[in-house]
């Protein structure tokens, strides 16, 4: 939760309206290299939500986060354990390990019943464009999918891209804010 990325995200998110609850999983605070079984995972994701949803009642609620913990967020909801939330929020989905394209990790997509953004970069080895645009595409208007040029799963840039990766995280806070004002009722 103290990684430079969410922090410097969590900073962007907070200057475009958006207050956030970062969190550790179990695996992270103990400090271990393998991650915590789904079922582990998905119960933290359920008492973080929870927690924000005390701590700001009146708050619309969106879930969500950067690699595995989106992941692990969008199963929690798909297994219906995120009741208060409004919408998700992916900051690179992991679709697939690295090299082996695949959307096996994407089959419980079609049990989340609330709205869905991808933010996905271009490079990302972890989400081939090719197999997530048909995935976004077959859930329709639950999810959006919105592409970082030249990014990479850190939404890191290339020099060659003329941007910088605080331009990125800019775009992400301002792409989900935007996306979330949608999800308010009138």
């Amino acid at each position: 939760m103290n990684h430079p990325f969410l922090r410097s995200l969590s900073d962007e998110l907070a200057a475009a309206g958006i207050a956030t609850l970062r969190y550790q999983f179990p695996y992270m605070e103990q400090r271990r290299k393998a991650p915590d079984r789904p079922e582990v995972a998905m119960a933290t994701v359920a008492a973080a939500v929870h927690a924000a949803a005390q701590e700001a009642p009146r708050l619309p609620l969106l879930a969500g986060g950067k690699s595995f913990g989106g992941r692990m967020t969008s199963q929690a909801a798909a297994e219906g354990l995120l009741p208060e939330v409004k919408g998700l929020v992916f900051f690179g989905f992991p679709l697939h390990p690295p090299k082996r394209p695949s959307t096996k990790r994407a089959d419980h997509l079609s049990k989340v019943t609330v709205p869905m953004l991808f933010l996905q970069g271009t490079r990302d080895d972890l989400a081939d464009l090719t197999l997530l645009r048909p995935i976004c595409s077959a859930l329709g208007s639950r999810a959006t999918l919105h592409i970082i040029d030249s990014a990479d799963h850190s939404f890191h840039v290339l020099k060659s891209a003329k941007r910088t990766d605080a331009d990125v995280l800019h775009e992400l806070a301002v792409t989900t804010a935007s996306w979330a004002v949608k999800l308010a009722p009138e």
